[in-house]
């Protein structure tokens, strides 16, 4: 899998309304998609654990979070925007896959002067572990409910993405969780397993688009999750926005960079048979740096590549250096030459080259040369022996005739009996 540049995803999102919708986890996925817009590094641990700051690189707090009660209850709000001249990237904590609350956001959406390009969602941990034990009839009904009015509300040129839930950890302390669920931490992974298998169906249903995250990160949990069992670090994060960026630039029809892959964030385990690589392009930890300046648009229509196409195939022979004078006669190539004579290689080395060439092909036709002298009693042929006078003056006879020197050698015979009366060998 490539993985793009901040230049390129830039241009990728080109004047498009990103809307993120989740809960801790969709938000780390908003600040890293909102980080790769502006420049090429990782998230901090310290940028990942944040909740509900003013600002974050150079985004803001619209709504809820430190601008009100900060607490880990249900009816916790925030809303975050990241705007800049032709980028406009939205983020909604949710804490439940459909409510009175959700239903707000999608009005909220569908009057907006600006319609969502692309919506990136997720409700799963919230719903299985804070609604009571028989959560179940109430988070498919939900699923069922949101489906159908987020198909009623976003425009047909919307791409949805539902992403699943990710893996959690065999031990589970994150706060949001309560207490009574964190000690039955293996059936939450098994109750993930099983969310992910009835919401990725109903968003199948609807025609929505399905990123299986699950999938992608079963297997890195004990090297890329944090310690709480939930939330994962900042590396993992980066693997996760290049997989959603290749989904959507499949979606919308751009053609991605053709190079060589780069190593991923997250090298192939043990089980995939294929050891880790060193990152050679390894960014370094953010600091304050100015935004990079923004690209050109892209082409909307049709599919269209993300960078500009690859200079054209080089020609399949090599080109002649260009030449002051034309090159005379006796440098031009032969058929029985395959190569094209330098300015330094004399005459004489090719006709030497060509006579050796000429006695290997006189072995094959030795019969047809008998043929022709019993037809030919008087011998008029028996002069044209195959030696290197004879190529030589065929060679320097050959400036009175207006021909170019290639053929097999039964032409130059036949060339030779033509000028015969010409010059006399």
């Amino acid at each position: 899998m490539v993985h793009l540049l901040a230049s390129e995803v830039r241009q990728l999102l080109h004047n498009k309304f990103v809307v993120v919708l989740g809960d801790s986890v969709q938000r780390a996925v908003y600040k890293d998609l909102v980080l790769l817009l502006q420049k090429d590094c990782l998230l901090t641990l310290r940028q990942l654990k944040a909740k509900g700051e003013h600002t974050f690189e150079q985004d803001e707090l619209v709504q809820g979070g430190q601008q009100g009660h900060m607490h880990n209850g249900t009816h916790y709000r925030e809303v975050r925007q990241f705007c800049s001249g032709q980028h406009l990237v939205r983020f909604y904590f949710l804490t439940r896959a459909y409510s009175d609350y959700l239903e707000d956001v999608l009005e909220e959406l569908q009057s907006s002067e600006h319609h969502p390009d692309l919506v990136i969602m997720n409700s799963c941990l919230w719903d299985i572990t804070r609604y009571g034990e028989d959560f179940w009839p109430s988070y498919r009904r939900n699923l069922e409910r949101l489906f159908g009015r987020l198909r009623q509300v976003l425009s047909e040129s919307c791409l949805l993405v539902w992403n699943t839930a990710m893996p959690v950890g065999d031990k589970i302390t994150s706060r949001f969780v309560p207490p009574e669920v964190q000690f039955a931490a293996s059936s939450v992974k098994i109750n993930v397993i099983e969310a992910n298998f009835y919401s990725s169906a109903e968003a199948q249903k609807h025609g929505f688009d399905v990123l299986d995250l699950h999938f992608h990160f079963r297997r890195h949990t004990g090297k890329y999750l944090q310690t709480d069992g939930v939330h994962w670090n900042q590396c993992a994060h980066r693997h996760l926005s290049q997989l959603l960026l290749a989904h959507v630039a499949d979606a919308w029809g751009v053609e991605l960079p053709q190079r060589d892959p780069v190593d991923k964030w997250i090298t192939d385990g043990p089980g995939r048979g294929r050891p880790g690589r060193r990152l050679e392009r390894q960014p370094l930890v953010c600091g304050d740096q100015p935004a990079c300046p923004l690209p050109r648009p892209l082409p909307l229509p049709g599919r269209q590549a993300l960078l500009p196409t690859p200079s054209p195939r080089p020609p399949p022979f090599p080109l002649l250096s260009p030449q002051r004078h034309p090159i005379p006669l006796h440098q031009k190539d032969f058929k029985d030459c395959t190569e094209v004579l330098p300015p330094s290689q004399n005459l004489s080395e090719c006709t030497q080259h060509s006579q050796e060439r000429v006695d290997s092909s006189d072995q094959h036709s030795g019969m047809d040369s008998m043929k022709e002298q019993r037809l030919n009693p008087k011998g008029q042929l028996s002069q044209f022996r195959f030696n290197k006078h004879l190529l030589s003056s065929m060679l320097r006879i050959s400036g009175n005739l207006d021909l170019t020197i290639r053929g097999n050698l039964k032409t130059y015979l036949e060339l030779a009996v033509v000028t015969q009366n010409h010059e006399s060998f």
